[in-house]
């Protein structure tokens, strides 16, 4: 049982379960023919900073410092992925009111908007975010991204006190 849980094989398991939740995301995009919003990809890009940081702790030898960055690294991106998700959630639950600037397209934010205006803009979301397009079992993809990535932070937090 206690080579199950190496610190290599803990980081190639966050990898690969990352990388299938960044590739069901676009399946279901092209199945279903959906556009991702502003708050969809940026929860993609946090997943798939999540998978590269998990891809690059297999290549660091185990020990305390690493650990320590481990934890710092991933801890980070879930939470910033918690942030995203239970915002997307809100806005999606009518929770919150969506801002009159909301529904611009992300790459015109990039190009019309100074750096820091445009992330806010990205945080508030757009029209298209408050919409449910697709669900499973009764759970919408922000329900499932944050799912996701509360499971990063308690397999980060786990492997920094647990892990040897």
């Amino acid at each position: 049982m206690k080579n199950l849980t190496t610190f290599s094989k803990v980081n190639l398991f966050g990898a690969i379960l990352s990388s299938i939740m960044i590739g069901a995301a676009l399946l279901i995009q092209l199945i279903y023919q959906l556009e991702p919003c502003p708050l969809c990809i940026t929860q993609r890009i946090i997943f798939i900073i999540i998978s590269l940081t998990f891809v690059s702790f297999l290549f660091f030898k185990h020990n305390s410092l690493t650990r320590i960055i481990h934890l710092l690294m991933l801890g980070t991106g879930s939470i910033a992925g918690v942030i995203f998700s239970v915002r997307h959630i809100m806005i999606q639950e009518k929770w919150i009111a969506i801002p009159a600037e909301c529904g611009i397209d992300l790459e015109y934010m990039f190009e019309n908007f100074p750096l820091s205006q445009a992330m806010n803009l990205l945080f508030k979301g757009s029209g298209d975010c408050s919409s449910i397009d697709w669900n499973f079992i009764g759970i919408t993809l922000p329900q499932l991204a944050l799912m996701g990535y509360l499971l990063f932070l308690i397999t980060a937090i786990i492997t920094f006190l647990k892990v040897k």
